[in-house]
């Protein structure tokens, strides 16, 4: 049986691969590898941030309920979201900070009332310049609310 030369060139052709498998290794190698990095990045930040909320929401309820005033409540939690977020590296942040009381709103510190703090953080996505967050958030909200009970011996009303 005779081959033809179109069939002879062909296949001539498909050996001269010599190389080229090492050079599309790394091209695709690269090409997934960069966005598996940011992926892991972006992830690691965002976990900082939820133990940071997470963190600062509890100690500012606990220094909270523990205060003798309440100007002295709202500085000691304020301090104390201060340093639980600055643990974490998310300092910069905006932030939100919200105060609950039960059953008296308008006093924190009643024996046996419940305190309930929430922190709100935007996290800011990591390597995206401002230019890029035209109509885009960059950035991703986190949340966490803590309650702690005034103790009943407290120098509070009640």
């Amino acid at each position: 049986m005779r081959r033809s030369r179109l069939s002879t060139e062909r296949s001539r052709a498909l050996a001269d691969d010599a190389g080229s498998a090492s050079i599309e290794f790394i091209g695709v190698g690269v090409l997934m590898l960069v966005p598996m990095v940011y992926l892991v990045l972006a992830l690691a930040q965002l976990q900082a941030a939820a133990f940071a909320v997470e963190g600062a929401a509890r100690q500012a309820t606990r220094v909270y309920v523990q205060a003798e005033s309440a100007a002295e409540a709202n500085a000691a939690a304020d301090r104390a979201i201060q340093v639980a977020l600055a643990d974490f590296g998310v300092e910069e942040a905006p932030r939100r900070v919200e105060t609950f009381c039960q059953p008296d709103p308008g006093d924190c510190l009643t024996r046996r009332g419940f305190v309930s703090i929430r922190v709100t953080v935007e996290v800011a996505l990591p390597l995206v310049p401002p230019i890029f967050t035209l109509g885009v958030p960059a950035s991703v909200p986190m949340s966490s609310t803590a309650t702690e009970q005034v103790s009943r011996f407290a120098g509070g009303t009640g």
